[in-house]
């Protein structure tokens, strides 16, 4: 067995403990052990320095399980604090992690009220202008879905001639299928709540939009084993973005980089992929 190998085993294990600990199973064909890589393994980012980091005080908020969310004890969790804990611990460096209202959190960079935020912010171009970001550790990449019971996998403008597809209406998606799948029957939802429901009634044969969502709700007692990925990743970063980084001032350069060295470190040793698969047991790619 190859090093691939034995990494994706390893993730394989640590997708089925964080279901079995919520006494969850994982769906057939949920494209469930795929785990992004945003680093280019050719890409050779040398230790900064750090001599003169002893402290990284990240911001985020607490209501967006499953990224950040308050335990009953009110301890912060969730897949973007356990990222900034592991990044400290990457760095050997001290962090704390603190919640600021989300309208908040850039202004608290910008006049340094904390370090960096790790709150799923978008890399969008006004956001650029206030701050600078790290490479993405992820982004939101457009799925189909179907019901378990569809035979059809294929997610191309041929295969998806003629049929029934849901989506939210006035959306980035709505956009894009009008564009390249202009030969699908398409209907339009007001809510991501309806769009669901559709596929669940079967009023549609597939539902298309935001694959982060689709997976924690695929993964969810509301979706009971309903569904599954079909297809995909749609990911044209016109109609979905650059993806989400961690914000810093932009004139600290020193931590950006460390953050983007830390990334990329967490990525190579499995860390990264730990994390992500025990809180998206069902992959958005």
């Amino acid at each position: 067995m190859d090093s691939g190998q034995i990494v994706k085993l390893k993730l394989m294990r640590a997708a089925a403990l964080a279901l079995s600990l919520l006494g969850l199973s994982i769906p057939a064909g949920a494209n469930e052990t795929f785990v992004p890589n945003h680093w280019d393994p050719q890409l050779r980012l040398e230790r900064p320095d750090l001599g003169g980091l002893r402290l990284i005080r990240f911001i985020t908020e607490d209501d967006y399980p499953p990224f950040e969310f308050a335990l009953p004890d009110g301890t912060l969790s969730g897949f973007n604090v356990e990222l900034a804990r592991a990044l400290c611990e990457e760095l050997r460096v001290q962090c704390t992690v603190q919640p600021r209202r989300w309208d908040t959190i850039l202004e608290s960079v910008q006049q340094g009220r904390g370090d960096a935020a790790i709150a799923s912010i978008a890399m969008t171009p006004a956001n650029r202008a206030r701050v600078a970001f790290t490479a993405p550790y992820y982004k939101t990449p457009a799925r189909f879905v179907a019901r378990q019971s569809t035979e059809l996998n294929a997610a191309t403008p041929e295969a998806l001639r003629a049929r029934n597809v849901g989506v939210v209406g006035r959306t980035a998606h709505e956009a894009f299928l009008r564009a390249f799948f202009p030969q699908v029957s398409l209907r339009s939802y007001e809510t991501t709540s309806a769009l669901r429901s559709a596929l669940k009634r079967g009023e549609v044969d597939f539902a298309f939009g935001d694959g982060v969502s689709f997976a924690v709700w695929l993964n969810s007692t509301d979706a009971s084993g309903c569904c599954a990925f079909r297809g995909g990743p749609f990911t044209e970063s016109r109609y979905f973005g650059e993806g989400v980084g961690i914000a810093v001032r932009k004139d600290n350069v020193a931590l950006r980089r460390a953050l983007d060295h830390g990334l990329k470190r967490l990525a190579e040793r499995g860390i990264y992929g730990e994390l992500y698969l025990k809180y998206f047991p069902i992959s958005f790619y």
